[in-house]
Order: C-alpha cells, then sequence, then structure tokens
C-alpha cells in the first residue's frame, strides 16, 4: 500500500516515486511541437529563399519552391517573403507549444493554401499548406501553454530587431538583381532605396522590367511586416513578471523560522524579484524566476522536507503550464536526490559552497598564516572592525552604508540571483549580520570612515550566510579576509556556530586538475576554466574561499536534458548579473537614495575582489 503525504509516495519501488516513474518512462509531449516547429522553420526559409532569390525560383528547387504558400501571380515574391518571415517568427513558438503561435500559424496556412488553389490553380501548393496545418490540428491540445512574462519593451526591441533585419535582408534583396540594375548604384544608394523600399516609397536604385514592381513590394512587406508586430506587441495586455507578494513573504519568513537551518541558501528565496508556489498544504514551498524561456529555481525548497514533493510538484505544473524549461541552480545533494526522484530530472555537480565552522576556526597555525600576516598588517595599518545585527545600526548609518555599497559595487548591473539577497537594512531583515572596517583619516571620503562592508544572511538560528562584500577601491588591499576574520571570531556571541562563504563554481575539477598526476582531460580541463576565469572569478572565489580552511559542500545543477544545458546556463548568467541584454541607464540618471522599505532592490552581488 502506498500513502500520498502532500505529492510524496512511499511505499513501491524504493528511491522512486510513481510520479517519477510516471515522467520518466512517458513519452515527451513536446516531441510534436517541436517536428511542426522545425517544419515551420524549414518552410519559412524555403519561402523566403523564393521570394528574394531569382536564382532560386528557376534551379532544380523550382519544382519545391512554386508550391510553397505565398509564391503565386505578380505578388509572388513579397507574398512569398511575408509567409516566410511570418512562419519562422511563430515557429519558436510553436516549438515551446505556445497557445497564440498556434492560432496564427492555423490562421496563416488556409490563407496560403486558399491562395495557391485560387490563383494558381495548383492542387499540390494547397497540399503543402495543408500537410502542415493537419498536424497542427490533430495535435491542438499539445499546443495550450500559457505567455511568458512580457512588458511594453518587448515592442521596442521587437522595432530594433525586425528593422535591423529588414535592412540586411532588403539589401539583399536590391542587390541579388545585377542583370537588371541600371547603371552602377553605390551600397549609400542602395541602403537609402532599402530604407525608402520600407516605408513603400521608391529610391535611387532602377531596375528593367517588373523587376522594380518586385523589389518595391518585397521591401514594402518587410516595411508592414515590422510595423505591424511592434504594433501588436506594444498594444497587447501585459503580463508582467510574478513578483514576491507581501502574503507570500509572510509564509516564507513562517517556513523559514522552522526549516530555515536546513539551507544556507534558504534566506536568499526572500529576494523580492523572484515568485514562489507552495505546495498544497503550504508546508513547503520553491521560489524561482523566469529567464529567457526558462524557470530557474535556487537552492533547496524551504520547508518541511516531506511537502518538497508538492511544492516540487507545483513547479513543474506552472512550467508545463507555460512551456518554459525547468532548472534548479545550487541545491543541496539531499535536494537534487529530491528533486530528480520526484521529476525524473537529471543532476550535474556545479561546484562546492565554503562552509566554516566557527568553533573550528583558528588563526593559528601554518595553514592560516597568510591570513593572519594579512590581518595584522592592516589592523596596524589602523583599521578596526565592528559586527552588529541590522536592527542596532541607525537609520543614518544604514543609509551610508547602502550608498556605499551601490557606490562601490565593480560593475555597472546589480549581480546575484541564487546567493543575494538584492537589499541591505530592510526592517524585516533585522536578524542579518553586517561587519564594517573603519578607519580615520585627514580627509574623511563620502562615507566618513567606512571603507568595507560584509552583509551576511541568517542560515536557520545558528548560522549565516554570506551575501555580499564590498570595499573602497582606495582602502588597503585585505579588507575582505579582515572582516570575514572579524565575523568569525564575533560569531560566538552572537550564538552563530557555521558561516556560509562563497560558492566556488567546479572547485573539485580545479582542485584535483592542480595535483599531481592529474591526466590530459583534467589538465585540460582546469586550463579552460583558468581562461574563464579571467572574466568570472572562478578560481580567484576557490583560492579566496581556501584561506579560510573550510568544508566543501557540493551544489548541484538539476536539468531536464543535456540540450537544455546551453540555455540552463545562459539563463543563469542573465539571472546573475553577467549577461545584460537591456540596455542599462547610466549611473548618474539612477536614483542614488531609494527607500528601505519594500520593495529595496538594492545590492546583491556576492563578490570578492581579494587584493
Amino acid at each position: 500500500m502506498s500513502v500520498r503525504i502532500d505529492g510524496e509516495v512511499s511505499g513501491g519501488v524504493p528511491g522512486r516515486s510513481s510520479r517519477g516513474r510516471r515522467l520518466l518512462r512517458g513519452p515527451r509531449p513536446e516531441s510534436v511541437p517541436v517536428l511542426v516547429g522545425r517544419a515551420a522553420t524549414l518552410v519559412g526559409l524555403l519561402d523566403i529563399a523564393a521570394g528574394v532569390f531569382p536564382r532560386f525560383r528557376h534551379s532544380r528547387m523550382h519544382a519545391l519552391a512554386e508550391v510553397l504558400p505565398g509564391s503565386f501571380g505578380p505578388f509572388a515574391a513579397a507574398l512569398s517573403l511575408s509567409a516566410g518571415v511570418l512562419l519562422l517568427l511563430l515557429a519558436h513558438g510553436l516549438k515551446r507549444r505556445k497557445r497564440r503561435a498556434w492560432r496564427a500559424a492555423v490562421a496563416l496556412l488556409p490563407v496560403g493554401a486558399a491562395a495557391q488553389f485560387a490563383y494558381r490553380h495548383s492542387l499540390v501548393g494547397a497540399l503543402i499548406a495543408v500537410a502542415l496545418l493537419v498536424p497542427l490540428l490533430r495535435h491542438r491540445d499539445q499546443f495550450a501553454a500559457l505567455p511568458d512574462p512580457r512588458s511594453r519593451w518587448r515592442a521596442l526591441a521587437n522595432f530594433v530587431l525586425m528593422s535591423a533585419g529588414s535592412l540586411l535582408l532588403g539589401l539583399v534583396i536590391v542587390s541579388v538583381h545585377p542583370d537588371r540594375t541600371i547603371g552602377d548604384p553605390s551600397l549609400a544608394d542602395r541602403l537609402t532605396h532599402v530604407i525608402y523600399g520600407l516605408f513603400g516609397f521608391e529610391g535611387p536604385v532602377d531596375y528593367q522590367g517588373n523587376t522594380s514592381w518586385t523589389v518595391a513590394f518585397s521591401l514594402g512587406a518587410l516595411g508592414w511586416i515590422t510595423a505591424v508586430t511592434t504594433i501588436y506587441l506594444a498594444f497587447r495586455p501585459e503580463h508582467p513578471a510574478a513578483r514576491l507578494t507581501e502574503e507570500d513573504e509572510v509564509k516564507l519568513r513562517a517556513l523559514l523560522a522552522k526549516h530555515g537551518g536546513r539551507d544556507s541558501l534558504g534566506h536568499f528565496a526572500l529576494r523580492r524579484d523572484k515568485a514562489v508556489v507552495f505546495s498544497p498544504s503550504g508546508k513547503a514551498a520553491v521560489t524561482y524566476r523566469v529567464v529567457s524561456g526558462v524557470m530557474l529555481a535556487s537552492g533547496d525548497p524551504i520547508g518541511d522536507v516531506e511537502a518538497w514533493p508538492g511544492a516540487i510538484e507545483r513547479f513543474m505544473d506552472e512550467a508545463r503550464a507555460h512551456s518554459w524549461t525547468p532548472a534548479v541552480m545550487g541545491c543541496s545533494e539531499t535536494g537534487g536526490e529530491v528533486w530528480t526522484r520526484e521529476t525524473g530530472l537529471d543532476a550535474l555537480e556545479l561546484g562546492d559552497e565554503a562552509v566554516v565552522d566557527v568553533a573550528d576556526f583558528s588563526l593559528a597555525g601554518r595553514a592560516m598564516r597568510n591570513v593572519r600576516q594579512m590581518v595584522k598588517r592592516i589592523e596596524r595599518a589602523g583599521y578596526e572592525t565592528r559586527v552588529r545585527r541590522i536592527r542596532d545600526l541607525g537609520e543614518a548609518e544604514l543609509e551610508r552604508i547602502r550608498r556605499a555599497a551601490e557606490d562601490w559595487r565593480g560593475t555597472d548591473t546589480e549581480r546575484g540571483f541564487s546567493m543575494a539577497l538584492g537589499r541591505i537594512g530592510d526592517p524585516a531583515d533585522g536578524d542579518c549580520l553586517i561587519a564594517t572596517a573603519h578607519k580615520q583619516d585627514d580627509e574623511p571620503g563620502e562615507y566618513g570612515d567606512l571603507k568595507a562592508i560584509l552583509h551576511f544572511v541568517p542560515w536557520g538560528r545558528d548560522g549565516v550566510s554570506l551575501d555580499l562584500m564590498r570595499r573602497d577601491r582606495a582602502a588597503d588591499p585585505g579588507m575582505n579576509e579582515l572582516l570575514i576574520v572579524a565575523a568569525l571570531q564575533a560569531a560566538p556571541k552572537f550564538g552563530i556556530t557555521r558561516v556560509s562563504l562563497n560558492f566556488a563554481m567546479f572547485r573539485s575539477a580545479l582542485a584535483r586538475g592542480e595535483k599531481i598526476g592529474a591526466g590530459p582531460v583534467l589538465r585540460a580541463w582546469r586550463g579552460l576554466l583558468v581562461f574563464l576565469s579571467r572574466w568570472f572569478q572562478i578560481e580567484s572565489l576557490y583560492k579566496f574561499n581556501a584561506k579560510f580552511q573550510p568544508r566543501w559542500e557540493p551544489r548541484f545543477v538539476v536539468y531536464r536534458a543535456p540540450a537544455d544545458l546551453p540555455r540552463i546556463g545562459f539563463a543563469a548568467m542573465q539571472a546573475e548579473g553577467f549577461v545584460n541584454l537591456a540596455v542599462p541607464l547610466p549611473r548618474f540618471l539612477r536614483r542614488r537614495r531609494p527607500a528601505p522599505g519594500r520593495p529595496c532592490g538594492h545590492v546583491g552581488e556576492r563578490d570578492v575582489r581579494a587584493a
């Protein structure tokens, strides 16, 4: 007999729930949409080729090109081009099972089929469109995915990308008729002709015969598609990304109060740019953010372990409803086992988290010699440290710390997602720990004697987890080492027995690759990681963490298929702030003094700038 506890099934095959077995054995439901999307892509490319390249229409591909939707009558080039571009735009949505893409494709294909038969009396041409329409109608139940989060900025992005694509494709259209071009127009003349043509006007380039009409209709079609798609995106209803509501935050804090000691990343679930799904009983939750079609969860589920399967099931249901790619970044070994058991997903070791047990930490010994010497040197230079709870700081000092943390950030964009809270000094975060370094100068700067900041979030009742590290660039090297040592030494008076430091990606590969006897493959992998460290601090974070002799806790990425890993990696880099596709405002135009209350989207970078 099997007993279900909020989504978890006990009994049956050990280590595998009935839901996990069903997901593993059942057919992949997205196989038909993927095939349909690929077919739409192929037809779209052939349509574009038939409309743009004259030789293509009279080559060996003529028989196929002639029966494609849109390649008929005096408007063959423009209609073929329009159908091709629209099918390309719809193909990705069809692959992701989007309902609106299905509706548009179902409306477009009959128009092409009817046009084939009415204008060219081509039964074969109509059958080509019907051949793609049949699987769309037959498997319509698989195209039910809800829309992604969207805003008006999507219209601007579409206008920029479509305009650029139309200009490039327009240059090709203008240039592929050399035998019928009158004179030898320059590149500037051709570009001018394209721009005029997109707006429906004649340009400076002339052609013989009906080619002028073909080029004009084709350019006009590109301009029409750019305008229509941009207007549609601008005026369609917004579907903003989900955010953590006050009610959600209250529930999450209640779960963290009971179970927050299980995962050092638990408190980062309170980032207010994340959404949350709860288990049916409300005893567990999974927080996530959607980035580029990837539904990114971070860390382990929050709450009672027995209720995790229910929250995971809700997470997977939400991913399926929107056709998002599910992924989990930085879960623990226990979390990875539950995720893979309940969903049939796979897990891959991503790196290790450095955890220091306060009782075992000491500056004595040869292993700590470098840290000990650096700390002593800085203390002799006149620096002092203070370690306090956020609730013990005054509002004026908190405001000074916030402004300093923003100004000392090393990048133009905020970084952090899975291991960053995204704010400092919120009234609800009074248990957070902050370590600051101070030095009296003859000429105090904008922030007085403040020289460096470390911010920690609670990890249950007896631990803290490092959130961010910031320092004044003019301060002496070693500020981060100084403040970590100060926090570890002050930890007992706050009842703290364990401190989680930075996460080191691919730590085991770096550690094994530098040992004697490492094979050529491992050494090559380590060499690549060292090379990438020039931009992503892979090796520097590992070496910095290793200074404090921590124990290493493995962290994993959970994914659906190996083919999803590049997409998941790119989405994670966007979420963490390493890749920013938006155009940031100049620093002088940004708000310098955000209110400390809700929402507080402030600093969240787990940044180390070791000397």
